[in-house]
């Protein structure tokens, strides 16, 4: 595992949920491939998740929403066997963060969940939106919803819980396959992103501020004045 890239890692099939994909040809396969490359291709993250000139900004977001979830799909698939009702009965960051659960759908109230509980219900209302093609749709013409940003806002922030738990709770099993340095760089993307587009606020960052600002020492400033 260690010798793998950043890029073969999360190329690999085992995911903890099918893998979305686009179809080949279309705008946002074609984003997917600029924003794939560049990523693999070792450059600043920084720059990597810049609005790539004459691109319209929700099909940037809408491409990293989904390669997002992909790859935080894989991340999790990597520690889920040690990821159980009963090694985790709580979905948590420690002992100050838990995580409720509420969808206004099945779970109307914010419900405790155990953390594979909670995070097999995200990926499956998060698949369930990227599917829809009412709010990201694949058609060149057809308008995003008014509310998009808004709805990725509240995707991003609960994927942002994956991290918080998988970081806090199972690093030990991502050090133990030698897989630190992959998942270190798939968050930082996901935090250049997020901060690049403030689709983050600094409360829901919180339980992870110290280890970004350790790995993200250039967002210290604009994390620290982030509302």
């Amino acid at each position: 595992m260690a010798g793998l890239g950043f890029h073969n890692f999360f190329a690999k099939d085992k995911t903890f949920r099918p893998k979305k994909k686009f179809e080949p040809g279309t705008l946002r396969y074609n984003l997917h491939k600029h924003a794939d490359e560049t990523l693999s291709a070792g450059i600043d993250l920084r720059e990597t998740v810049k609005l790539p000139k004459d691109e319209e900004l929700n099909d940037w977001i809408s491409v990293h929403v989904v390669d997002f979830f992909n790859r935080i799909n894989l991340l999790y698939g990597v520690v889920s066997d040690y990821c159980t009702d009963e090694s985790c009965p709580i979905m948590s960051g420690g002992p100050k963060y838990e995580y409720l659960w509420c969808d206004n759908d099945q779970y109307k109230k914010p419900t405790h969940l155990s953390a594979p509980k909670y995070i097999a219900l995200l990926m499956e209302w998060i698949e369930k939106q990227i599917n829809d093609e009412n709010i990201f749709p694949i058609q060149i013409g057809v308008p995003f919803p008014k509310n998009f940003q808004s709805i990725c806002k509240k995707l991003l922030s609960r994927l942002f819980r994956v991290f918080v738990h998988v970081y806090i709770h199972h690093f030990d099993r991502i050090t133990q396959i030698g897989a630190e340095a992959h998942v270190n760089t798939c968050y930082k993307h996901f935090i250049y992103f997020l901060t690049e587009f403030n689709l983050l606020r600094k409360d829901e960052i919180e339980p992870l501020i110290q280890m970004t600002f350790r790995m993200c020492p250039d967002l210290i400033e604009k994390l620290s004045k982030k509302q």
